[in-house]
């Protein structure tokens, strides 16, 4: 049975995802800025709302990371596009209740069947931070490969950190 499954966001997610991130501001925001104590529901009705238009653009997919029961997990999805050269930025965050479950890696791995299967990258691009070693594990275990680290690569909190690149390639 699969961990879990993706699916473009929804209006009705808002509640969900400002709920996942409430619960996960301690694990999620010393990587992802967005994700701080004072995230409110507008902030998730009105990031949902952006989703849709963005993807019909071609200026990033953006997706829900669902459970079996249809529980909202945290998120996923490739931004930062590149077209001239045909690559992407493939991130993911997932609520702290259910980490350590092997939903990241497989949320991973869907996300870059959509990529090669439904658009013309060929490169999809994970960075994660050099201390993010949970993040680094899901890349790893989905099959990505570390290409190294890269110095000052991320701007965290207004610091500038090392970051770790990890890649999935088409064929690959």
């Amino acid at each position: 049975m699969t961990v879990c499954s993706i699916r473009p966001y929804e209006p009705g997610d808002a509640e969900q995802l400002f709920e996942a991130a409430r619960e996960s501001v301690a694990e999620v925001f010393p990587w992802l800025e967005w994700c701080h104590a004072h995230y409110s529901m507008a902030d998730a009705v009105e990031w949902i709302a952006s989703r849709a238009r963005l993807a019909a653009e071609g200026a990033e997919y953006t997706f829900a990371i669902v459970g079996p029961d249809g529980r909202y997990l945290g998120g996923c999805g490739i931004n930062q596009i590149n077209r001239l050269h045909r690559f992407g930025n493939l991130g993911y965050w997932v609520r702290s209740s259910a980490t350590g479950r092997g939903v990241a890696r497989e949320a991973v791995r869907q996300v870059a069947e959509f990529a090669f299967g439904s658009t013309d990258l060929v490169r999809l691009e994970i960075v994660c931070a050099a201390d993010n070693h949970r993040s680094q594990r899901a890349a790893e275990h989905a099959g990505a490969v570390r290409e190294g680290v890269l110095k000052h690569r991320l701007v965290l909190h207004g610091r500038p950190v090392d970051g770790v690149m990890f890649s999935l390639v088409r064929g690959g």
